[in-house]
């Protein structure tokens, strides 16, 4: 078997299995609504399991994270012998970013309780956007002179044969250049702490500091990424419902899953050491999903001794929003496509993995298997519960209405349904103890109105969960690869 085709068997799998679960669940309920039933009464109580669960990780994370916040990090790091050699590089790319979206970022890194001086900002443009980004930058450098260590610019060229324009080819295109940086002043790769931003990202004001502290003591620094929680705040009270709730639910996965460090992928906004940026050849420049990505290339690159290292602070982004309501819900829909597009890491793993045989292959197993369930979860578990679930009451013969099990089904599932609403719940509580102070103008009838939102989470887990998630595994089944879509921000 070719290589190619090898990899292309690897691509099909994801999809293949959601629409066999799909079609198959539609042809039981017509032609063995019995065992359908059966299989759906199986299924939900294991989600409801699930949702049990996450909300047990969900509070431990919560608690966590309010612990780490009453830490004075900047008076805790110091008492680290060498903290002072560790350098700090942030990595902002942008595309048709406006100066307030840059400039609040910057104003936000200057504020850090860690000394901005030490830190070095990496502006990263693309060609595309020259001129806009010539005039942010030259402008940017003015006012934060002497504000940090340096501010390093890069435009990246549009247009190279291979690559597909979006953040992971312009990262890749600007991380040599940090390691020319790194170079030319004689600074080691292990002392060099690289931060990945998207560049609406707002660290924590003792993010830094927190995050010298955790890398100063792990007992493998260069060996591991370092994830914080993505908070999607930076204009939660202006942005509408059903973004609100997509939001918060990213973010109350990411709590959950930050919990389990052994099956913890980098997501969005990272930090990792220059060291295993060189050692793996930098981002890849020809995917969309390169925040995962990356942490699969050292986890490779290093025979599966690479880690992921929770970190209980937040950092905040921009909730996608549009012009209008319907813009708005395009706009989300797009930007769950792109993260479920993270797929495309499935035959990428498997193909890997396959020809190194010094990652042990427990290891391996493990992590296919928990990315293949994940993916199938997030694609057809809304699907199974709220549509597929009640096909076959609708549908079985007569006959079939007055066996005890058929008639005890709704009621089954309705309890079941009652208790997982327990998530919901939860969720929504611990949604306004993470809430940003509310502005000036805005209304303090918000809050009801933020509560209500929760109530679109059925809606939008079917509409801008699942099927986003086909969407993207569809595709990459059938070899209609995605390109890159930048989320629009404004201030």
């Amino acid at each position: 078997m070719s290589p190619r085709l090898e990899y292309r068997i690897y691509e099909i799998i994801p999809g293949l299995i959601i629409w066999i679960t799909i079609i198959g669940s539609f042809l039981l309920s017509i032609f063995a609504p019995l065992i359908a039933v059966i299989l759906i009464i199986i299924f939900d109580v294991y989600w409801l399991l699930r949702v049990i669960y996450f909300c047990i990780n969900l509070f431990v994370s919560w608690r966590h994270m309010k612990r780490v916040l009453r830490v004075d990090w900047i008076s805790r790091m110091k008492t680290i012998e060498d903290w002072e050699r560790r350098v700090h590089v942030v990595m902002l790319p942008t595309y048709k970013e406006s100066k307030e979206v840059v400039f609040h970022t910057l104003n936000t890194l200057k504020n850090s309780s860690y000394p901005s001086q030490k830190l070095v900002v990496v502006l990263a443009g693309e060609e595309k956007d020259a001129e806009n980004f010539k005039r942010i930058t030259e402008e940017a450098k003015h006012t934060f002179k002497n504000v940090f260590r340096e501010i390093i610019v890069t435009i990246h060229q549009f247009g190279i044969e291979g690559e597909l324009p979006g953040k992971g080819s312009n990262l890749h295109h600007a991380g040599p250049v940090v390691k020319n940086w790194a170079d030319s002043n004689g600074i080691s790769y292990a002392d060099v702490i690289v931060s990945a931003f998207d560049v609406d990202t707002l660290p924590h004001q003792d993010y830094f500091s927190y995050l010298t502290y955790v890398y100063c003591t792990h007992p493998n620094p260069t060996r591991s990424s370092y994830q914080p929680i993505p908070l999607y705040f930076n204009n939660v009270w202006e942005t509408r419902g059903i973004a609100r709730v997509m939001s918060f639910g990213t973010t109350f996965w990411m709590m959950s899953e930050i919990t389990r460090p052994f099956r913890l992928w980098t997501f969005s906004s990272h930090s990792m050491s220059l060291q295993a940026l060189v050692d793996c050849g930098f981002w890849q420049n020809n995917l969309v999903s390169e925040d995962s990505r990356i942490f699969l290339q050292m986890f490779i690159r290093y025979d599966g001794n690479y880690e992921v290292t929770p970190l209980y602070l937040p950092v905040s982004m921009d909730t996608v929003e549009g012009a209008s309501w319907w813009q708005s819900v395009k706009n989300v829909y797009v930007q769950q496509r792109r993260w479920a597009w993270g797929v495309e890491n499935f035959p990428f793993m498997c193909w890997h993995f396959r020809r190194n045989p010094r990652i042990p292959f427990a290891k391996k197993r493990a992590m296919i298997l928990r990315y293949a369930e994940g993916m199938y979860s997030w694609a057809v578990a809304s699907i199974l519960i709220l549509v597929l679930g009640r096909l076959p009451l609708y549908v079985a013969a007569d006959s079939l209405q007055s066996n005890v099990l058929f008639q005890n089904t709704p009621f089954v599932l309705e309890q079941l349904m009652r208790y997982a609403m327990a998530g919901l719940f939860v969720s929504a509580g611990l949604s306004f103890t993470l809430l940003p102070q509310r502005p000036a103008h805005v209304s303090i009838a918000t809050y009801f109105y933020l509560l209500l939102n929760w109530f679109l989470l059925p809606v939008t887990l079917l509409g801008l969960g699942s099927l986003p998630a086909i969407d993207s595994q569809t595709r990459l089944m059938l070899g209609s690869y995605l390109g890159f879509n930048v989320t629009p921000k404004k201030r």
